[in-house]
């Protein structure tokens, strides 16, 4: 499945800049970032159940967001894109 992730972690506090970096490393096993707050992923249902838990025990939610977009299978490789070039192939490999 293709999913695209967003988030907003506040960062005002040290514990908010900590929950930011934590999200962004939980993204980052997953799938590619595409932009500063922004992941695309290619997962496997049980993967994105893993993604999910594991974002949900990172943020305060009260304070931060995340929204987590299913996209239609293969979205990924037609996205259109404007200024800098993609650097990854949303189904290639990744390195954390």
């Amino acid at each position: 499945m293709d999913i695209l992730i967003t988030y907003d972690v506040e960062t005002i506090t040290p514990a908010g800049q900590r929950r930011l970096r934590k999200v962004a490393k939980i993204c980052e096993a997953y799938g590619h970032r595409v932009q500063k707050s922004v992941f695309e992923v290619v997962c496997r249902d049980t993967d994105k159940v893993k993604l999910v838990a594991a974002l949900q025990g990172a943020i305060d939610p009260t304070r931060d967001s995340i929204r987590i977009y299913r996209l239609p299978a293969n979205a990924l490789d037609n996205v259109e894109h404007l200024g800098l070039p993609r650097h990854a192939d949303p189904r290639g490999p990744f390195v954390i």
